[in-house]
């Protein structure tokens, strides 16, 4: 192909609403999920990408603070842009798996769902997880907050 011929859209296939998850390696802790989540932004959204971003950057001490009913270990966003020139978001979690997700009553999760509505595509795809590796004494304090939400 030429440099100068189109590249083909990148598809978006989002994993159903009641998709259970995959599988965890047996490296993942019981009790655990590993998710790699990806969505395409809506096209033309990316300033407001960062912007959101920035947001939950500068409000750290709120996000904490949900943690431990949301029971989450690891949380992290990438943004990736595709040969196609789209832009793809991407959200690491380690969680416990009764996680009680976002609570919208609580501000900053309801700031942070807004965005995600606006922002990206309905929907993740979601990348199987095939293997999890931390220090023994790491991954005691992990097991340890995913299941209880406390140190």
């Amino acid at each position: 192909m030429a440099s100068s011929d189109p590249v083909a859209r990148i598809p978006f296939a989002p994993a159903p609403r009641d998709f259970p998850g995959h599988p965890m390696p047996p490296s993942v802790p019981a009790g655990m999920r590993l998710e790699l989540s990806r969505a395409p932004l809506v096209e033309g959204r990316g300033a407001e990408f960062d912007e959101w971003m920035a947001m939950l950057n500068s409000r750290p001490e709120e996000l904490q603070a949900g943690l431990p009913a949301e029971r989450v270990v690891f949380e992290a966003t990438f943004l990736h842009v595709e040969a196609d020139g789209s832009r793809w978001m991407y959200h690491l979690t380690l969680r416990g798996e009764e996680s009680g997700g976002l609570d919208e009553s609580i501000p900053i999760d309801a700031d942070h769902a807004a965005c995600s509505r606006r922002v990206k595509m309905p929907g993740w795809e979601e990348l199987a997880p095939r293997f999890m590796l931390a220090p023994d004494h790491l991954l005691e304090a992990m097991r340890s907050w995913a299941v209880t939400g406390e140190r």
